[in-house]
């Protein structure tokens, strides 16, 4: 048996962004043929895509998680990797869209309606677009980004202009069936339907001299019975109240032949009425509905076919004119009034439509981000005595693009956050030299006077001297340590003032270490 399913939870992930490629072209009578690593293949997007045959949110009950394609890493010979492949997951129309703190971000209403879930992550630089004045030959590359991870909660509204309520058993599924070609359950005994019906309602006026007069065409839909304190759960409450908040039009759907003694219509309408109010839609915005109190009404005197029925129905009709809405005589059954209701359900919806028209399709408004707008922020860590945090779309995107293994890329990263204006802004808040900054999920110690990238002498590929400081003194500081000794002797002892034998100096180095 089939189930019918609006509201899930799914977990969504975008694919990752391919590394890019650290390669040197390499070819016969060439051997500085420069930097070929291509770069890596921008992850894929998950979409959610409004199809109208698509009609419950089931699929994404078994299968709640979905993963787009992965980007490939770039190669060699200045290729860059593919492109992950999209996925894309089709919705019923008037889907709503929730982030897991349950705030709307988007509303799927019209064939086609696409809405990125997750975004792919971008794909990481070769060497070969990192080559600059300053590095003519990276010996790194760019990693890809991680695609985004979401968990969204999907909740269906069903697109109805005319939705009929009532209480159990009053008869909403068999005049479902009888105005279209929907063929919903229907039994003898209350919450038979448990899932809302839609069907396709055409009126036909005539022929208007020798051509057919326009159709009208609207949607109908029975929400599942509701009983007093629906709207606060009770019965199947919350569950299909949804489905009435696109509605154009309501109708009271009264089961005049009901066998229960405390029931009566006047009172039946007025405890709908009450949950209604009390229901308040999750949309702030409804598609220029309205409020479901200022929605146009209509009552409907069902199972009037039945001889007690009529005389309730003659003995109510004074009482419900009060309410000051159209009434009207209907049997599923004999097919009695059908053709009356059909016609002044699609005048109200006609009239609805044309005082409350369509809004349409938003184009894509881009808001460019001002010259001078602040790129990051930098802030005191309360975590950490004397740390910061630095916080920024792009410092930490070259975060997750950065092999820390590699002292190149690192001082490439370093020169970046340098041109931002990071450390700047680090010295302008006082920090100390070796301080520890977070950047993302890094932490570093903070070196102030680490040049830029410009002034950089040339060294191994995928080695930084930046990064290679040492107390240690080298060999070349020693030669030149004991030249100068030499020198300081040689002078010594022309003026006379050498005594002892001085060689045993020279056979040792400032720091104490053997100058061999």
């Amino acid at each position: 048996m089939s189930r019918f399913v609006d509201q899930v939870t799914i977990h969504v992930t975008a694919g990752n962004g391919g590394h890019g490629c650290s390669s040197v072209h390499r070819e016969k009578f060439k051997p500085l043929g420069g930097p070929d690593g291509g770069n890596g293949g921008r992850g894929g997007d998950v979409r959610l895509v409004v199809d109208p045959q698509v009609h419950t949110l089931l699929d994404f009950h078994f299968r709640p998680h979905a993963n787009a394609g992965n980007g490939k890493p770039g190669m060699g010979d200045n290729r860059s990797g593919a492109n992950g492949d999209d996925l894309e997951l089709a919705i019923p129309d008037g889907t709503v869209i929730l982030d897991e703190n349950g705030a709307i971000v988007a509303d799927m209403v019209g064939t086609g309606t696409t809405f990125v879930a997750a975004q792919g992550g971008r794909g990481g630089l070769g060497n070969a677009a990192l080559a600059s004045k300053a590095r003519k030959a990276p010996g790194f590359a760019l990693l890809g980004e991680p695609g985004q991870e979401r968990e969204l909660v999907l909740e269906l509204k069903s697109v109805a202009d005319v939705g009929l309520v009532g209480f159990p058993s009053a008869g909403k599924s068999s005049l479902v069936s009888v105005l279209s070609a929907a063929k919903p359950k229907i039994a003898d005994y209350p919450f038979t339907t448990l899932a809302p019906n839609l069907g396709v309602v055409q009126t036909v006026p005539g022929r208007v001299g020798e051509r057919l007069a326009a159709i009208d065409a609207f949607t109908i839909a029975d929400v599942p019975g509701l009983i007093p304190g629906a709207s606060e759960g009770r019965g199947l409450g919350l569950d299909f109240l949804r489905h009435i908040e696109r509605c154009a039009v309501l109708a009271h759907v009264v089961d005049c032949a009901t066998l229960e003694p405390d029931r009566d219509p006047v009172a039946d309408i007025e405890v709908l009425e009450a949950e209604l109010a009390a229901y308040q839609p999750a949309l702030d915005d409804d598609h220029g509905l309205g409020d479901l109190a200022h929605r146009p009404r209509i009552i409907i005197l069902n199972k009037t076919d039945i001889p007690e029925a009529a005389d309730l129905a003659d003995i109510v009709e004074a009482d419900l004119a009060a309410f000051g809405w159209p009434i009207y005589r209907v049997s599923a059954v004999s097919r009695e009034g059908l053709r009356e209701l059909a016609f002044a359900l699609a005048k109200q919806v006609r009239e609805y439509r044309e005082a409350n028209p369509k809004q349409e399709a938003r184009r894509a408004v881009i808001r460019p981000k001002a010259v001078d707008a602040a790129e990051f922020t930098v802030a005191p860590d309360p975590q950490v005595p004397g740390g910061f945090i630095v916080r920024g779309d792009r410092p930490e995107r070259w975060i997750r693009q950065t092999q820390f293994d590699n002292d190149e890329a690192v001082g490439y990263l370093a020169d970046r956050l340098n041109r931002l204006g990071v450390e700047d802004e680090l010295m302008r808040l006082g920090a100390e030299p070796g301080a520890p900054v977070t950047v993302g999920d890094v932490s570093f110690d903070w070196e102030p006077t680490t040049p830029t990238g410009d002034d950089v002498p040339v060294t191994g590929r995928g080695t930084d001297i930046r990064l290679d400081r040492s107390d240690r003194i080298g060999a070349t500081e020693r030669r030149a340590a004991r030249k100068l000794r030499r020198e300081h002797h040689e002078e010594w002892d022309h003026l006379g003032g050498g005594g002892g034998d001085d060689r045993a100096d020279d056979d040792h180095d400032v720091d104490g270490e053997s100058g061999r």
